[in-house]
């Protein structure tokens, strides 16, 4: 059992024991605890500091421990009614929906005991923690690494974006790129500059969480697209344009979360031709472009290089092929868009802290890279062989309608007797934790569905074990 685990774990139980003390009353000795517990005297510090910040004992040096004292009665609580008023008042009378909840569940970390299929990030065991250390090293060493970088991004780093952004085609150069600091800071920044207050914007259905989250908080209207095996359907989207109007789409041609499908060619081909049509600009969320599986074949190039109107607005991150916290990722568009995003950018965030530019270019540009992402592939490809093969084995009526070429999730069909929501519950309570499907929908959703995340388990045998223990929870809801 790791420290961190057993910490929490004698936290929990002492959290438990204090509330049978009275307010002040002096806890057992540290050496005690320490006996009673079994764990060593650095954990049991550590279990205290937990309490002590969280305001339930208090520490007196000489003394010992104490059950921290809260005090009653005459307490002037304050009256913070007037803001539900304030935060709403003006507009068109409908308060903006500001709801984090499926981005912060997807950010938060299970406890230790519970396996993470719901997590959207590489664990440390697939990050290239050597070559991102080496990065950041040789990124202190250059000169001026220090000083404020240009507001679009530091050149270099532009031009690289640019090349892999554009196949080599040529239709994207590093002045057409501006370097933000995640993807998720990127759409925000997209959408708005690009789409008015209380526009509808179009989505695939089922699509990114969290790109709801960041349309419904900027006070943007998300309207539903419907997808077949092969994306989203030309025809209907097509409908969707004349009836909204719309002249926004947002869309994740390669390897979407949650359903893991890409667009074939043609398919892409058709949906540039039906946004043209409506004169309405295309984002290509290309999130998981380094995240193709090994022996799959590779998909298409992206939108971005087959457009020579300045339809398509590309975002490419780096943070989920290399660590969470590598916050940088590049927006490419042309004309007065891009002047807009440029614009839009600097002034909500000035820019991207240069040492972390400085170490993404030196990680990117180094032969470390390559091997990296050759043997994330690889590790990419077999936890996604035993994830299906798992959940076929032992989930009886849950379909797999896409095996993804890529990415680092599957989009699960449930039975239609199943409630969704419950089966999470079920399921943390088994010790997995999964993404419910409804999260993924800007209407309610024709069905129950699951992500299951194969890329956030430390090991492959977490994850057929959660697998195991999704299929324990399933068994328990009958």
């Amino acid at each position: 059992m790791s420290e961190s685990s057993s910490v929490r774990k004698v936290a929990a139980r002492l959290r438990g024991e204090i509330e049978c003390y009275s307010d002040g009353s002096k806890l057992p000795s540290s050496r005690e605890l320490i006996s009673r517990y079994r764990i060593s005297p650095v954990t049991m510090s550590r279990v205290i500091a937990v309490l002590a910040e969280e305001g339930m004992v208090t520490v007196r040096p000489g003394a010992g421990v104490f059950r921290a004292t809260h005090a009653r009665g005459g307490v002037d609580v304050p009256d913070v009614s007037w803001q539900e008023v304030a935060l709403n008042a003006g507009g068109d009378g409908e308060p903006r929906v500001v709801d984090a909840s499926a981005v912060l569940t997807a950010l938060t970390d299970p406890p230790g005991e519970v396996i993470d299929l719901n997590g959207g990030y590489l664990p440390s065991a697939l990050q290239p923690e050597g070559a991102l250390a080496a990065a950041l090293s040789r990124a202190g060493r250059r000169p001026g690494v220090w000083n404020r970088p240009p507001a679009p991004g530091l050149p270099e780093l532009r031009r690289w974006f640019a090349r892999h952004i554009g196949s080599d085609t040529g239709a994207i150069t590093g002045d057409n790129v501006v370097i933000t600091g995640g993807g998720q800071s990127a759409l925000g920044v997209v959408v708005r500059a690009l789409a008015r207050p209380g526009a509808p914007v179009l989505v695939e259905s089922p699509t990114y969480a969290g790109l709801l989250a960041v349309l419904l908080s900027a006070g943007r209207r998300p309207v539903p697209v419907p997808m077949d095996e092969h994306g989203l359907r030309p025809d209907l989207l097509a409908d969707t344009f004349r009836g909204t109007r719309a002249r926004l789409l947002v869309c994740q041609p390669t390897f979407q979360n949650p359903t893991g499908t890409t667009w074939p060619r043609q398919r892409r081909l058709d949906v540039l031709a039906v946004a043209r049509e409506a004169g309405s600009f295309v984002v290509e969320d290309d999130f998981a472009r380094l995240l193709g599986h090994a022996d799959a074949i590779a998909a298409p190039p992206p939108l971005a290089a087959d457009d020579r109107d300045g339809v398509v607005v590309h975002v490419r991150s780096l943070s989920k092929a290399a660590s969470p916290t590598l916050r940088i990722a590049a927006v490419s568009a042309h004309g007065a868009a891009l002047e807009r995003i440029r614009s839009l950018h600097a002034i909500e965030h000035f820019f991207v802290p240069r040492p972390l530019q400085e170490a993404a270019l030196e990680l990117v540009t180094a032969p470390a890279w390559r091997r990296h992402l050759r043997s994330l592939a690889a590790e990419l490809r077999d936890r996604c062989d035993i994830s299906v093969s798992a959940v076929r084995d032992q989930l009886p009526g849950v379909i797999v309608p896409v095996v993804p070429a890529g990415g680092y999730h599957l989009w699960l069909r449930l039975p239609d007797r199943i409630d969704e929501s419950q089966l999470v519950a079920e399921a943390l309570r088994a010790g997995v934790a999964v993404m419910p499907g409804k999260v993924y929908f800007a209407t309610g959703p024709p069905a129950p569905h699951l992500r299951l995340s194969f890329a956030a388990p430390a090991t492959r045998g977490q994850v057929s074990e959660g697998v195991h223990r999704l299929a324990d929870a399933l068994r328990r809801l009958g």
